[in-house]
């Protein structure tokens, strides 16, 4: 295992899901969802309909990168402990799947002009256009939970690693930790359902995303960790020339 290429190439992902994340979660559905106003979503959707389904598009470029990440930190973080690597990788794979449960709900508005609807009158396909897209933000939240708990295992096997800094850890430990807390809070107390606990995760995003591009795994202790010894990576090296 090239543990400096697998970094390099989680560096890259996190960036292109930062990127296509922020476009499809948070800038096409702020400028195209009018809060309570069906008839001026569905002016926007019509007016905007490309902007509308590259906001989806973006959505699986962003779920490609996140179930490859998946894959690539438990084979990172494996060496410190193999079950919770695991574990974090089935949640963040379960994270993706329901957040691609609720994007369904975000595509299904460009299929409410089908000429079978003609029986429902334009208010009643109206609000369900903005009926649609509420089902789509709360099944949305479903997926905090999952993706907060999935970056609360890593940041503890990132503290413990010695082949990451600690520093990483601690951020996307609050990360994970504030997409968890908001998830409660949706389900609990709404009102208190604040975005700041989502973006708690955007520093120590950012933070990974850098570090993993520029500094990498500290590869002999991963080599340590992983119980690999300098004989046996020589070994490898011969056998490959």
């Amino acid at each position: 295992m090239n543990v400096q290429r697998y970094a390099r190439v989680a560096g890259l992902l996190f960036l292109i899901s930062m990127v296509a994340g922020g476009i499809g979660e948070a800038y096409v559905p702020a400028k195209i969802i009018v809060s309570g106003d069906a008839a001026a979503t569905v002016a926007n959707i019509a007016n905007h309909n490309l902007l509308y389904r590259t906001g989806f598009a973006t959505f699986l470029i962003e779920s490609f990168c996140d179930v490859t990440l998946a894959l690539i930190m438990y084979a990172l973080l494996k060496p410190v402990n193999r079950q919770l690597s695991l574990l974090a990788a089935f949640f963040g794979l379960m994270a993706t799947a329901t957040f691609a449960f609720a994007e369904l709900f975000y595509f299904a508005p460009t299929i409410m002009s089908a000429p079978y609807l003609k029986t429902f009158s334009p208010e009643q396909l109206n609000a369900l256009v903005l009926l649609s897209l509420k089902f789509y933000g709360y099944a949305g939240m479903i997926f905090t939970g999952y993706y907060g708990i999935a970056w609360l295992v890593r940041s503890y096997l990132i503290w413990k690693s010695t082949f990451l800094p600690k520093f990483l850890g601690v951020l996307m430990g609050l990360g994970g930790l504030g997409f968890v807390l908001r998830n409660i809070a949706m389900i609990l107390a709404p009102q208190y359902a604040y975005d700041i606990f989502l973006m708690l995760m955007f520093p120590g995003g950012l933070a990974m995303t850098i570090w993993f591009l520029v500094k990498g795994v500290d590869g002999p202790k991963w080599n340590a960790r992983a119980g690999i010894t300098t004989s046996q990576i020589q070994g490898a090296g011969n056998l490959l020339t």
